[in-house]
C-alpha cells in the first residue's frame, strides 16, 4: 500500500511542479518578445593557394595546361550575416568568386554558395555549392565544407578558412584568408 501511495505522490509532485513551472514560463511570456537580430557586410577581397591531391581528373587536366597541382587564388568575398543582439551565433551566408593559375598565365574561375554559422568566438563552418571551369568550356561543380576563424582587431575582421571541396573528378584543399572590414 505504502508503495502505491508514494507512486501517486510521486506522480502528483512530477505533474503539479510541471504545471507550476508551466504557469511561471507563461507568466513572463518569452514566446510574445520577437527576437532582435542585427545584419552586418563583411565582404572583401581574399587570396590562398589550392592543393589538389592525387591524380585525379583535374590534376590531369591541370598538368595537360603545364600547370602544378598547387595554384594561387584571388577574388573577393560578398557576405551576408544575421546575428541576434543579445549574442549567439550569427548565420552566415558567403557567395565567393575567385581565380586561380595567374601564376602560369592561366585564368581557372570558380565561385562558391556558402551557408554556416560564425559562433561568438570566431570559429565558422559552412557548405555549399562550388563550380569551377576546367578550361575545355567545361563546368565541374563540387561540394565545399569550410571550417575557419575569424580574428576581429579594431574593427577589421581577418578571417582564416580551411576549404575542403570534393566531386568524382578530384579533391581540392584551400586555404583562404582576407580582410573585411564591417560596414
Amino acid at each position: 500500500m505504502w508503495k502505491r501511495f508514494l507512486m501517486a505522490l510521486s506522480v502528483l509532485i512530477i505533474l503539479g511542479s510541471t504545471s507550476l513551472f508551466n504557469q511561471l514560463y507563461a507568466q513572463t511570456d518569452y514566446e510574445s518578445i520577437p527576437p532582435e537580430f542585427f545584419r552586418r557586410n563583411l565582404g572583401g577581397p581574399r587570396l590562398g593557394v589550392t592543393y589538389l591531391p592525387g591524380n585525379g581528373e583535374l590534376v590531369n587536366k591541370l598538368r595537360e595546361g603545364k600547370m602544378d597541382p598547387v595554384l594561387s587564388q584571388f577574388g573577393w568575398h560578398f557576405e551576408w550575416q544575421v546575428a541576434p543582439k543579445g549574442g549567439g551565433p550569427a548565420f552566415v551566408i558567403e557567395a565567393v568568386p575567385l581565380f586561380a593559375g595567374v601564376e602560369y598565365g592561366k585564368f581557372i574561375p570558380s565561385a562558391t554558395l556558402a551557408m554556416g554559422i560564425r559562433m561568438p568566438n570566431g570559429i565558422e563552418f559552412g557548405m555549399g555549392p562550388n563550380l569551377v571551369a576546367t578550361g575545355t568550356r567545361e563546368v565541374k561543380s563540387a561540394l565545399v565544407l569550410a571550417v575557419g576563424k575569424t580574428i576581429n582587431y579594431s574593427g577589421v575582421s581577418l578571417p582564416l578558412n580551411l576549404v575542403f571541396a570534393t566531386n568524382p573528378s578530384g579533391q581540392r584543399i584551400s586555404f583562404i584568408f582576407g580582410y573585411a572590414i564591417a560596414k
